[in-house]
């Protein structure tokens, strides 16, 4: 075993693991380490914005922890430590650092942003060699980071929430744990299962045979993985082959794309059996001058086909002809589709490989996934926002060029027409299109809505206006979270005469009411809450200015304005679709929580708070000031 050795070169030293995790102790036990348990009282406050990459963020808050611990013991202690190990462990999915879930419906958040995906469990590891001469301590640090890809199953609401009902997801980065019943979530694991655990303890174990040791160098083999640029390895030597040196390597850090992890616990037997599936590998060949192609340009230089790929897929109504447990092959879809058998293989095996559909000998089948989001008629359909994307979206960003140069959005070059031009045809032109408009803002609302609604508790809310609340699926689940709640729907006429084709059927909906009028010049509805979804990004800061004023003049004190929009990061870098798509250059901007604070405030709105919700839309709400009467 790997360990043993370095094991004879511990015995005599004081070892302390600077974490509380009992995943984390519960390894290291089973692995034969001999330690002391210290867990480290650093907060981890670090800004995730900082670093660029997310396993940057748990290595330094891994060497973070064991620095403090191993300070505050040779303050503290007759006897300094002689290694202090230090470990985060996080999970990243597009592009976000998930934590541990503070309630239940935090970890439905976290948990719905896995499902059905690959994200990235890593864990950032630090050893601390310490040297104390007259309480003056001296320190090495040695850093390596570990990365495991794991896909969670297509998993239905009901089984999420039995889950989160467990318990279990509360004490776990990211919402779950492998190791027990959050294994029932995951479809499968590429790599070190003990990372997603908590502790990668394959690479602990060879890097401590690397600074324990370092092989000399006719002994080194070049390894080229999967995965990963080539790195050295070396046989493992017994302590007379080895001898009694004791230098150290600095550790050279890998380059590959990291992402998160979750954390656990797992039996002595369990463990062995994980690290029996990882040995060493040697093999000879010279790499040295082998460069990998980044995996993150990959991504971003062929994104756009595989946008593309399920663009035309849903605009041809494959999905459709799949939906539910059918089966075809590739001649049948494209005899239903009327194209090419050549092309048609090809666009089914590129969603196929897109995890879209799944194949087998008996032909093509939706996943869960599509047929959950992709069939145009299914309850939670994306169809129609993706036709959106397709037919307008897709064409302004071919001018993508010329928009950044001029400044100005590319509406004449994509359409031939204005911006307000292409508004009024969306609403007046021809009941087709408008009705695509309208499913369009439909899907998206109604995927978005729950998290909106409860975002914040809206409970002493007797009436709501939803401004611009275009078919009432917002307005639909707020009647159903809050049963005292009665809300009306203010939209354009062209909108309310057409709403009733995107009504629920057996939901008793007499607590909504919809009212035609345009905000920006008819009387708005009396209310207590007020709401604006998906309204303030897309307007200039003079209609912004007029609407504002307009609802802060019908606000009476107490009365509250509730926003949904995508909130940007304070460095307005994140996240990436908000950025993106700001792109388009609208009339209208992005805004970070403090610019949507500064400007609900500019119209007496008072404490203003914002509630990220790890769903396409986020939530603000301010409360109109309330007047002071001085006696």
């Amino acid at each position: 075993m790997v360990l043993c050795p370095v094991i004879q070169k511990l015995v005599s030293k004081r070892v302390v693991l600077a974490s509380a995790s009992p995943r984390r102790q519960e390894i290291l036990n089973c692995a034969g380490l001999r330690f002391e348990v210290v867990p480290s009282r650093f907060k981890e406050t670090l800004d995730k914005a900082s670093f660029a990459m997310p396993y940057e963020y748990a290595m330094e808050t891994a060497k973070q922890k064991a620095l403090e611990v191993a300070n505050r013991m040779n303050v503290k202690d007759f006897r300094s430590p002689d290694v202090v190990i230090g470990a985060d462990t996080i999970v990243t999915v597009d592009g976000l650092i998930l934590e541990k879930p503070v309630d239940k419906r935090d970890a439905y958040n976290m948990l719905s942003r896995l499902n059905g995906k690959v994200h990235s469990v890593f864990t950032g590891v630090a050893i601390v060699h310490c040297n104390s001469k007259d309480k003056q301590l001296e320190t090495e640090v040695f850093e390596f980071y570990e990365e495991t890809k794991v896909k969670f199953s297509d998993l239905s609401e009901e089984l999420l929430w039995e889950y989160i009902h467990s318990g279990e997801p509360m004490d776990k980065a990211g919402g779950y744990g492998i190791q027990a019943l959050g294994g029932m979530l995951v479809e499968y694991v590429h790599g070190d299962f003990l990372n997603v655990v908590g502790f990668p303890l394959n690479h602990f174990c060879k890097k401590l045979m690397e600074l324990y040791y370092p092989p000399p160098k006719d002994a080194i083999h070049h390894v080229k993985h999967d995965s990963i640029p080539s790195v050295e390895t070396f046989e493992v030597l017994s302590d007379e082959e080895c001898g009694s040196s004791n230098s150290t390597q600095q550790n050279a850090t890998r380059t590959s794309k990291l992402g998160d992890g979750a954390t656990g616990s797992l039996g002595k037997k369990e463990i062995g059996q994980h690290m029996l599936r990882e040995p060493m590998v040697k093999c000879s060949g010279d790499l040295e001058n082998l460069t990998k192609f980044p995996s993150t340009l990959l991504e971003l230089l062929d994104g756009f086909k595989a946008s593309k790929a399920m663009f035309v897929a849903c605009k041809l109504k494959v999905f459709d002809l799949l939906k539910g447990k059918a089966i075809l092959k590739a001649k049948d879809v494209a005899d239903h589709i009327n194209a090419s058998v050549c092309g048609t293989e090809r666009l089914l095996d590129s969603c196929t490989a897109l995890e879209l559909l799944k194949k087998t000998n008996q032909g093509y089948s939706n996943t869960e996934l599509a047929d959950k989001y992709l069939v145009s008629d299914s309850e939670y359909s994306l169809h129609g926002y993706i036709m959106h994307a397709n037919d307008h979206v897709w064409p302004l960003f071919t001018h993508l060029e010329s928009a950044v140069k001029e400044g100005k959005n590319q509406n004449h070059r994509a359409f031939g027409k204005k911006a307000q031009d292409l508004f009024q045809d969306s609403y007046y032109h021809s009941m087709e299109t408008k009705l695509r408009f309208m499913n369009a803002m439909h899907s998206i609302i109604k995927l978005t809505a729950r998290d909106v609604a409860t975002a914040f508790d809206l409970s002493r809310f007797r009436s709501a206006c939803d401004l611009g609340g275009c078919t009432g699926a917002l307005a639909q689940v707020l009647i159903q979270e809050y049963p005292n709640l009665k809300v009306t729907v203010f939209d354009l006429p062209n909108v309310i005469e057409n709403v009733a084709c995107f009504q629920p059927t057996g939901q008793d909906t007499s607590r909504i009411t919809f009212t035609s009028g345009d905000f920006f010049k008819d009387n708005i509805p009396e209310a207590d809450l007020y709401i604006l979804s998906r309204v303030l990004h897309d307007w200039p800061d003079d209609k912004i200015d007029a609407l504002l004023s307009r609802i802060s003049d019908v606000c009476t004190p107490g009365c509250a304005l509730l926003v949904a929009e995508i909130v940007l990061g304070e460095e307005k870098i994140d996240p990436p679709r908000a950025v993106l798509q700001s792109l388009s250059m609208t009339e209208g901007k992005q805004r970070s929580s403090s610019e949507y604070k500064q400007l609900l405030e500019k119209y007496g709105f008072t404490q203003v708070q914002t509630k990220i919700t790890g769903n396409f839309l986020d939530a603000i709400l301010g409360f109109k000031k309330t007047t002071h009467i001085v006696n």
